[in-house]
């Protein structure tokens, strides 16, 4: 079954769209936003396992693929583990659509995601959504030294060769985001580059006024 693109947006106008690139700071925005104005927060991330669950490998392959440990994981190639990943986000993606439709038929969402421009067109209008952005450079670092992906350091770093891991995640992540974003920068939607000497305040500040909120 296909929905048309119309048919979506009207039922995830109460929704925004909270997106951009690896490390931008979505999760911080999406949460502070969520605790300042009551909103129920939606981490496409934290419901993965739920999804999971739900999925099939017939239909739902890239979400069904298992590795018997972290040097299986990061043994990949660079187009292998890409492919997965996106494949991945793709195949989730059913699963995050129709809780949204139910989750925000009466109240508006918080939708802390990983769209891609073209996705964001089919879902929603730029009037709702916005784009944290980060130069997709020695990510891993970035993953590691924060409190909410300690389970990413601790598999990364149980890998025998951490520093090969390290290389293909960090290759693969920037060739998945670089191309993405450059697209956010050169297009139509609002986005807000990291900046460490902006306050987290600030950055809220900034998305809130954007997503009509104040």
């Amino acid at each position: 079954m296909i929905f048309q693109d119309n048919v979506i947006k009207e039922y995830l106008k109460n929704v925004y769209f909270i997106t951009g690139t690896p490390c931008g700071g979505k999760t911080t925005v999406s949460r502070a936003l969520g605790k300042k104005y009551g909103i129920q927060v939606y981490d496409i991330d934290e419901m993965f396992p739920s999804h999971q669950l739900l999925s099939n490998a017939e239909h739902q392959p890239a979400m069904n693929m298992t590795f018997t440990d972290a040097d299986e994981f990061f043994g990949r190639s660079v187009e292998e583990y890409r492919n997965w990943l996106v494949s991945n986000t793709r195949e989730q993606l059913d699963f995050v659509v129709l809780d949204l439709i139910r989750l925000s038929k009466n109240t508006k969402v918080i939708c802390d995601c990983h769209l891609t421009v073209e996705q964001a067109d089919l879902l929603s209008d730029p009037s709702r959504v916005v784009f944290m952005i980060k130069e997709p450079t020695d990510l891993v670092d970035d993953y590691c030294n924060r409190p909410d992906h300690q389970g990413f350091s601790d598999y990364i770093h149980s890998a025998i060769d951490f520093e090969s891991a390290k290389r293909t995640c960090n290759e693969t992540l920037y060739s998945l985001n670089a191309e993405k974003y450059a697209q956010i920068k050169a297009g139509n939607y609002f986005w807000i580059e990291r900046d460490t000497k902006r306050s987290v305040e600030e950055t809220v500040s900034l998305v809130e006024k954007h997503l009509g909120l104040v």
